[in-house]
């Protein structure tokens, strides 16, 4: 009577599993006090409730875009093929946060875990490496002056594409071809069914393409210095609207590059240093941040966008 009493699965105090004679049990039973009815526990997480609300408005917002430059055909040159992408996958980013709430809660398998955290990883890898890939255009745009029109741009812009969808598709495919941690709990990361490894690559690689693309905007600065003080010394005026859209594609990498920062940095150092022992509330705390990013790319890149704008209005008038 002085040791602690284990319940198991069965609901019944271990003393009585281990009696041997059925009276014994019988006469357990009634020994005990009334039984008292636990409270119910939360049928919906509050935090999914709030990612799949994130992940609708990521949806609407990135929808809007991708249907602006599906439907302009002015709007084909090299950086509006590379934001499109960026609303696109931002875009199966928030299906994907929708899709987890509904299988999570109406039809749980092993295999709706896979194919979601599947599409979750690919389309956030994508709108990383679309983020890169807008960098690099940008950069590309201002040292290349003279060529950046030609048509080799516009081949590296589909080449850089088929790159980061295969990448990207490619880091969504593992946990579906088997690496997860659904038979070794142990090996699993503070977000399940990935594996810790499969969270320490994709967060370094996210600190990688990070300081790939701050070092580019150091350049992109540099670039622009160096023309001004050209300038200065030749007294030589280019037209406003070249001041105007360098300016702007410098603010708006500053811009991108300080919110990239603040909302995947918790996260990607959060699942470094974390595994599955630590509270899920941490990895909500961490993960809700990255998802806004998703939200204000498009406020970043397109809604600022004159293009865009224009489009925009034509279409809804």
């Amino acid at each position: 009577m002085n040791e602690d009493l284990k319940v198991n699965l069965s609901g019944l105090p271990r003393d009585c599993i281990d009696a041997s004679a059925p009276e014994n049990i019988s006469a357990a039973v009634p020994s005990q006090g009334p039984v008292v009815e636990s409270e119910p526990e939360l049928v919906v997480n509050p935090w999914d409730i709030v990612l799949c609300s994130s992940g609708t408005l990521i949806c609407c917002e990135n929808a809007i875009v991708v249907l602006i430059i599906f439907h302009s055909p002015s709007l084909r040159a090299p950086m509006f093929l590379l934001i499109g992408s960026l609303a696109l996958a931002d875009l199966l980013a928030g299906l994907g946060l929708i899709i987890n709430f509904v299988f999570a809660y109406l039809l749980q398998s092993e295999a709706t875990k896979l194919v979601t955290i599947g599409l979750i990883v690919a389309s956030f890898s994508a709108s990383v490496c679309s983020l890169l890939a807008i960098t690099v255009d940008r950069y590309l745009s201002l040292y290349y002056a003279l060529t950046y029109h030609s048509e080799r741009t516009v081949t590296f812009t589909y080449v850089m594409l088929v790159m980061l969808w295969g990448t990207s598709i490619c880091l969504g495919l593992l946990p579906v071809m088997g690496w997860n941690c659904l038979r070794d709990e142990s090996t699993c990361s503070v977000v399940r069914p990935l594996t810790k490894n499969n969270a320490a690559i994709l967060s370094i690689s996210f600190l990688f393409m990070f300081a790939l693309m701050l070092q580019l905007y150091i350049q992109i600065c540099k670039i622009v210095m160096r023309h001004a003080h050209q300038i200065a010394l030749q007294h030589h005026f280019l037209a406003t609207s070249h001041y105007v859209t360098t300016r702007k594609g410098v603010s708006t990498l500053a811009l991108i590059l300080g919110t990239f920062a603040a909302c995947w940095m918790p996260f990607t150092l959060y699942s470094l240093i974390a595994d599955y022992t630590y509270p899920s509330i941490y990895t909500y705390a961490t993960l809700l941040p990255a998802t806004y990013n998703s939200i204000i790319n498009p406020v970043i890149y397109a809604f600022r966008n004159q293009e865009i704008q224009k489009a925009l209005c034509l279409i809804c008038c």
